[in-house]
């Protein structure tokens, strides 16, 4: 009898860590690399929109795409493929049109290497319809470490050898993120081929799945507040970017312990339970950001929070969604969890933030994130307690 393989779950953490490092090495500095082949403050603003705009559709379409092949690994490779192409673009575009096309294609193609790797992961997680949140968290903080090393290393690089050499970093980190998909097994996944993929409509229309996934959106809307608006609020109020650094670098650590530890302390609480306590927390941390702004030390507090607001939200809202989107219908539950909540919840709060931002200032979209969150805790209620109601009805029948 030949002995099962092993899961790949070095292969996955690599994925992960290149994947996490590549958007490290985007997102922070694509800004000032815009800034300096001479695009104005709004084309710049234009272009950063783009990739909450491809979240919108993209994760969904490439779900589907791997729901009804079951090749989600092949799709995940094919799409770093794509990704190393359109950053390779960036080598030689330099107008806007150029520019901005190159960037659509590149997170058009990075929109499915969350969803297809997340369903693939999963798969190899799942034991009798629940994920192995420990391990899950081993894997997953692996994302967390690519991101915080590539922020700090390729700061010090861009400073010594120039903004210019940024396009041929971000090319060699997907050339990387590509040489680690090779390494996920080539298997077809569980679902055979499109007559075995089931509607997803009808699992979103059970009461458990609808007020889960709103609460996402609403726990996920709070936090664009800290993701698009929390440096320019710590420059307004006059902290050094040093300090600004050192307030994400906070974030960024108990994340990774979160993660690191999980397998001791997740089980502590159900998922539903963790949705609870995240978005409980978030709005004490956004009343902590909006009303003690000048407190180096109440941020710092507010930052340690990020643990549970973010890492422990994560990690039960992957275990909610392979619950109740097992199988030919992972792919396009993790797709939806990408697009309901870090798509949808990323243009709205980046263009609502900026809005109140210019009219009424910094501190009042950290109040307007105190809000989002409330109604996610609210949304994340009436979740667990259809949960539960599902639990007892058998019992009591």
């Amino acid at each position: 009898m030949t002995p099962a393989r092993p899961a790949p779950f070095g292969a996955f953490s690599a994925v992960w860590f290149f994947y996490f490092a590549a958007i490290g090495m985007f997102n922070p500095y694509a800004p000032l690399w815009f800034k300096d082949l001479g695009f104005s403050t709004l084309a710049i603003g234009a272009i950063a929109s783009m990739q909450a705009w491809t979240r919108i559709l993209a994760p969904y379409g490439w779900g589907w795409l791997g729901d009804h092949g079951g090749r989600r690994v092949w799709l995940v490779r094919w799409a770093c493929a794509a990704c190393v192409l359109a950053a390779a673009g960036l080598l030689l575009a330099r107008g806007y049109t150029a520019v901005a096309a190159c960037v659509v294609v590149l997170f058009l193609a990075n929109g499915a290497v969350v969803p297809l790797s997340e369903a693939a992961l999963s798969r190899h997680l799942s034991r009798g319809g629940e994920m192995d949140a420990a391990r899950y968290g081993r894997v997953r903080v692996w994302g967390s470490i690519g991101f915080i090393v590539t922020v700090v290393v390729a700061g010090g690089v861009l400073d010594l050898a120039g903004i210019g050499w940024f396009p041929w970093l971000v090319t060699g980190m997907f050339a990387l993120l590509l040489a680690a998909a090779l390494r996920l097994p080539d298997t077809r996944d569980d679902s055979g081929g499109h007559e075995t993929a089931p509607a997803v409509l009808s699992v979103l229309r059970q009461p458990v799945v609808a007020w889960f996934f709103a609460a996402v959106f609403f726990t996920v809307l709070a936090h664009t507040s800290l993701y698009t608006f929390l440096s320019l609020y710590l420059d307004d109020m006059g902290y050094p970017k040093s300090a600004v650094g050192g307030l994400w670098a906070v974030a960024v650590v108990v994340e990774i312990a979160f993660f690191w530890f999980q397998g001791r302390v997740f089980g502590r609480l159900d998922a539903h339970g963790w949705l609870l306590w995240a978005a409980a927390l978030s709005v004490l941390r956004f009343v902590l950001t909006a009303a003690f702004g000048g407190s180096a030390l109440v941020l710092v507090a507010a930052q340690l929070l990020h643990a549970v607001t973010f890492a422990a939200q994560h990690a039960a809202c992957i275990v909610l969604v392979n619950r109740h989107f097992p199988g030919p219908l992972r792919g396009r539950g993790q797709a939806l969890y990408t697009v309901l909540g870090y798509g949808v919840s990323g243009v709205i709060g980046g263009v609502g933030g900026g809005w109140l931002s210019t009219r009424l200032g910094f501190a009042a979209v950290f109040w307007a994130a105190v809000v989002a969150a409330a109604l996610g805790w609210a949304c994340a209620l009436r979740s667990a307690r259809h949960a539960r109601a599902a639990v007892a009805a058998p019992a009591g029948g």
